[in-house]
């Protein structure tokens, strides 16, 4: 699956905004050149209008990872198409020095790229990397958290396709807030008042055998 580790740049970059919780990490060009990580040389190429134009891509990614996870896979197909053709990239064959046992170049496939500037670069690098995931794994394999208010992007990368929750802190925290809303629940139930037993209409029926002659001798007598 030789490109799809580019992907994580997809997901650093959408994650770097939480919507719900109202916070934003790329603010500044230190913010921007983090994201790159080891990719010193093209980080260093970062200014402050990258800090807007990938803001920009942030929000166009984050919605291929919302239309996959509503399991609209046409529409976050056509999104990402959208940002590759904007943001086109060349495969190359790379060895970056690194040897085999035998001292040969371990050769893989590395995307380059000739964008002018760094946050055209970091978005031809990260979009190509999420449609090599997608078509190697699926667009089921694009997530959102479901832990509120996390709203962050994954990429499941599970053998059964059940990743639900972003990270093991958020699964955690769903699950001890679901126990905690059954067992006030089951509280709730638990404390509700029996309703009485209706009694039924009509007049009330003789007395009949031992209660009958009970209800006669317990009658007051009267003297003459």
């Amino acid at each position: 699956m030789e490109l799809a580790y580019y992907s994580d740049l997809a997901v650093q970059l959408v994650n770097s905004e939480e919507p719900e919780r109202g916070t934003d990490g790329l603010t500044s060009v230190e913010a921007v050149r983090d994201l790159f990580g080891p990719s010193q040389q093209v980080a260093r190429r970062a200014t402050e209008a990258d800090v807007t134009r990938l803001r920009g891509v942030r929000g166009r990614l984050r919605a291929v990872f919302e239309a996959a996870d509503r399991g609209d896979e046409v529409l976050a197909v056509d999104l990402l198409n959208a940002l590759l053709l904007e943001f086109p990239v060349s495969p190359q064959i790379s060895g970056h020095e690194v040897r085999d046992e035998d001292g040969r170049p371990k050769w893989h496939m590395h995307i380059a790229d000739y964008a002018a500037n760094a946050g055209a670069s970091y978005a031809a690098t990260a979009s190509m990397g999420l449609a090599f995931h997608l078509t190697e794994l699926g667009a089921d394999r694009l997530g959102i958290c479901e832990a509120s208010p996390c709203r962050n992007a994954y990429l499941d990368t599970s053998t059964n396709r059940s990743r639900r929750y972003c990270s093991d802190r958020c699964a955690t925290r769903a699950n001890v807030a679901a126990y905690r809303a059954r067992k006030r629940l089951e509280s709730e139930r638990s404390g509700r008042p029996e309703r009485p037993a209706s009694r039924p209409s009509g007049p009330r029926p003789e007395p009949t055998g031992r209660t009958a002659e009970t209800a006669h001798d317990s009658s007051p007598v009267t003297e003459r």
